[in-house]
């Protein structure tokens, strides 16, 4: 288990302005965002800091320098919340945000892009195939071996995901993950114990959180049981050999510095059974904070509660200049 323990943000709400917490959108996780951006208004406005919800779905983004908003916590999940376009805007109006500057958020978006620098890097991470049909999916299941999983490539919250075991499941699979992206990621499936583990910067460090690990029913780690069920089990301590949890955290740390994140990530990383090698799946930069988040939780472990967890994001708010 992590011996990292996180003290409370010396932060003053009235320095932190007039903050819009931005939720909703129009993403495929829409419905996750609401409801992670209302814990996080919640949290803020019980801790004194003049906070109001602020949904891009509904209102032009320019609406935010109207109404002289000096900071905003990003609460959007998905393609236009966490891709780098947002940010992007932001970055062009001047309102420092919390999490990744715009390329950082753009690549680890894109699983691919993501899969193929920390390749380069030397990271561990699932072999994969990007495929364009059918046909090539089947393909993908003879070179990478069943199961295999088959996801569109800018998605989030296992939205459109589907594990194969044969070669006449692979239309189908093709079909619900291209319905979220034309780019389409066959990966290998790692049998193992599933886990992740957040890394949020503190002192101006990057340190990794306690490690959670995840026993979902059969296995099953989709959409449903994620936000919806109280049925998956999460271990936090994750109860790992301590060696393998350092391992894990030095893995999730280098992947965050690899991409260039900043702020908060989370990571998932697959632990294979056969003999204990972490494999890096991908990487969140606007992870969820709903009731079923797994952030809050493990910095909870690491002695931050959830009002004091979104004080310290919301202080650490940046713009991409600002780090240059």
């Amino acid at each position: 288990m992590s011996t990292l323990h996180l003290t409370a943000p010396t932060v003053n709400p009235a320095d932190l302005g007039k903050v819009a917490v931005l939720m909703g959108g129009t993403s495929a996780e829409r419905d996750v965002s609401l409801m992670s951006g209302a814990g996080v208004l919640q949290a803020l406005q019980s801790q004194g800091v003049n906070a109001f919800a602020f949904d891009p779905a509904e209102r032009p983004l320019q609406d935010l320098k109207a109404e002289g908003v000096d900071r905003c916590f990003i609460a959007l999940h998905g393609r236009g919340g966490e891709d780098g376009s947002v940010q992007g805007a932001l970055e062009l109006l001047k309102i420092p945000y919390t999490g990744s500057g715009v390329m950082a958020s753009s690549i680890a978006m894109d699983k691919v892009m993501t899969k193929r620098i920390w390749r380069f890097e030397g990271l561990p991470t699932p072999e994969w195939r990007l495929v364009a049909n059918a046909h090539e999916c089947e393909q993908a299941l003879v070179a990478l071996g069943a199961p295999m999983i088959v996801k569109p490539a800018r998605e989030g919250s296992s939205i459109g995901l589907t594990k194969v075991t044969d070669p006449a499941q692979c239309a189908a699979a093709y079909a619900a993950a291209a319905q979220h992206d034309p780019e389409v990621l066959c990966e290998q499936f790692i049998e193992g114990e599933e886990t992740t583990c957040p890394v949020l910067i503190v002192d101006g460090q990057a340190q990794a959180l306690p490690v959670i690990r995840i026993v979902a029913p059969g296995g099953n780690y989709d959409y449903q049981n994620k936000y919806f069920t109280d049925e998956v089990k999460y271990l936090c301590p994750s109860e790992l050999d301590a060696d393998e949890e350092a391992e894990i955290q030095r893995e999730v740390v280098r992947a965050f510095k690899t991409l260039g994140c900043r702020g908060w990530a989370r990571a998932d990383v697959m632990i294979r059974k056969t003999d204990r090698q972490p494999f890096l799946l991908e990487i969140n930069t606007s992870p969820g904070m709903t009731g079923h988040s797994l952030v809050p939780m493990s910095a909870k472990v690491a002695g931050l509660s959830y009002e004091q967890l979104c004080l310290h994001l919301l202080a650490s708010a940046s713009l991409d200049a600002q780090i240059r």
